[in-house]
């Protein structure tokens, strides 16, 4: 009779289907889990007299479709500013987000740690945006009280993930019932910066083009040059050593 946990032919171990010890990893197979790393933040309208804090704001890690990352996400990690009394802050279930006061912009580390203990952890990178471009702390006073959003596009690149990991990671469902859309509109945004790459596309290659002409005429003009007979300064045609008369032998 078969057994329903196949063995190792190596080493006559029972290997789990699914799990920490469900063998190597999957060969060639590639799976990608975008992910939208950003930041909220409100000017409260004049610093805050106890620490001079002029902002509320909230850092975060969301997925990008409506899914739910935390079938396979352990934890997420924000590293903050080291003058913060807990710099580190954990967070294990969603939404992953930390909310703070403040003065001043700084970057962040989100360090995303995965439940399969073979994958390694995921860092990435924000820049906390408190300020309107343009604007810093000292003219807060001439900026409207706004809300300010800084959300970057980003992906998390599974490559050759184990058994285990593959099925985490297919057993996602949906986060919310309700409409879920972002800050920034992503899908436009890319749209503008395709048109934009295209435009400097054809730019580029008209530059090319006009260059190309540029070189060809300045060949023809050469050859030309090449091919007239050059002027003595009595007007007289100098002959090529070629069309020279053969000097007559001495005696």
């Amino acid at each position: 009779m078969a057994s329903s946990s196949p063995l190792s032919a190596a080493s006559g171990q029972v290997v789990q289907d699914y799990g920490p010890d469900s063998g190597g990893r999957l060969k060639g197979l590639s799976v990608v889990k975008p992910i939208v790393i950003g930041n909220i933040a409100k000017y409260f309208g004049k610093k805050r007299e106890e620490d001079g804090h002029t902002h509320q704001w909230t850092i975060y890690m969301k997925p990008y479709p409506n899914e739910d990352y935390s079938c396979f996400i352990k934890k997420v990690h924000f590293k903050l500013h080291d003058s913060y009394a807990n710099p580190n802050r954990i967070v294990t279930k969603p939404p992953y987000e930390v909310s703070e006061t403040g003065w001043g912009e700084f970057e962040v580390a989100v360090k995303i740690h995965f439940i399969d203990p073979v994958e390694r952890p995921v860092t990435v990178y924000h820049v906390l945006k408190l300020f309107q471009s343009g604007s810093d702390h000292q003219s807060l006073q001439n900026v409207p009280k706004k809300t300010v959003t800084a959300e970057t596009y980003d992906e998390m690149v599974f490559q050759e993930p184990t058994r285990y990991m593959k099925s985490l990671l297919d057993s996602v469902v949906p986060l919310t019932l309700d409409e879920y859309k972002h800050e920034t509109d992503f899908e436009e945004k890319k749209k503008s910066s395709m048109a934009k790459i295209a435009a400097a596309k054809e730019q580029v290659r008209a530059e090319i083009q006009e260059l190309k002409e540029k070189l060809k005429l300045s060949r023809e003009t050469i050859e030309q040059v090449k091919m007239t007979p050059v002027e003595s300064h009595g007007g007289e045609k100098t002959k090529s050593r070629k069309e020279e008369s053969p000097r007559t032998p001495k005696n």
